[in-house]
């Protein structure tokens, strides 16, 4: 009997392959969806001749892009949906080489459209009534090479206002409370642990220190850490440029504070 189009005898003992039929599921799926131009999205489209391998041309009426529609694609990393499908992936915890296997896409087109994503995030308010300050540890390429996080955050929004990368010391703490000037945020107080480095360089704001008061925060590190497949702990999952190590948070901290995930 055929399964799904294809005839089960094709494939030795009935065992169908999944990466074919994962493509054809895509095919069939994007064959019911209307055409749009990926360059403008217009819904102007006409057809243009047939291509060399037999496969049907469009053409934009608006502004003459030529192309094939997404469901007669070969190859899906030309899906004109698939950095949309690769971003979000990454936001809900899945490396590179899953996204690359479940999308039938290249290693290469997952971190190309990482390495290509410019995402920063904004304060949505001027002031706060109270921020939680703390420390994440993170590292790239092996465990010796320490990518501290210090970030501010705001418990009753489940907001990140901001956040610097460097060593676990002053001078980054510093950088933070910078940041913080520098993007027009002000605060009634500030809530950090008994580390030095916060009781010191927040010194001039009023501070309520103690781990009772980073509970907020506290919890967030943990999301982080189930969101981004690099912060797992006790896993093999790291970054291995510190590039995309940047760009990767950079990424999630958007969709978190957008509400996209």
């Amino acid at each position: 009997q055929p399964i799904y189009g294809i005839r089960s005898t094709t494939y030795p003992n009935y065992a169908l392959n999944l990466a074919q039929l994962g493509a054809l599921c895509i095919s069939n799926l994007c064959a019911t969806k209307p055409i749009k131009c990926p360059t403008c999205l217009s819904n102007n489209i006409k057809r243009n001749g047939i291509k060399v391998d037999g496969k049907q041309n469009h053409q934009c009426k608006d502004c003459k892009r030529q192309f094939i529609g997404d469901h007669a694609l070969s190859y899906q990393g030309c899906n004109s949906g698939i950095t949309g499908k690769i971003l979000h992936l990454m936001v809900r915890g899945s490396g590179v080489r899953d996204i690359a296997e479940v999308e039938l896409i290249s290693i290469g087109k997952v971190l190309r459209t990482l390495s290509e994503s410019i995402y920063q995030i904004q304060p949505k308010q001027s002031h706060y009534e109270c921020l939680e300050v703390d420390e994440l540890w993170t590292f790239v390429g092996n465990k010796q090479n320490k990518q501290w996080l210090i970030y501010a955050y705001h418990r009753e929004s489940g907001e990140i206002i901001a956040y610097v990368w460097g060593k676990r010391d002053l001078a980054t703490v510093q950088r933070l409370k910078a940041r913080l000037k520098k993007l027009g945020v002000q605060y009634a107080r500030i809530a950090s642990d008994h580390w030095d480095s916060f009781i010191t360089a927040f010194q001039c704001c009023k501070q309520v220190i103690g781990k009772f008061f980073t509970v907020g925060i506290e919890g967030n590190n943990c999301r982080i850490r189930h969101r981004i497949r690099r912060g797992f702990r006790r896993s093999c999952n790291f970054s291995k440029k510190l590039e995309n190590h940047f760009k990767a948070f950079d990424l999630t901290f958007f969709y978190l504070n957008n509400g996209f995930v």
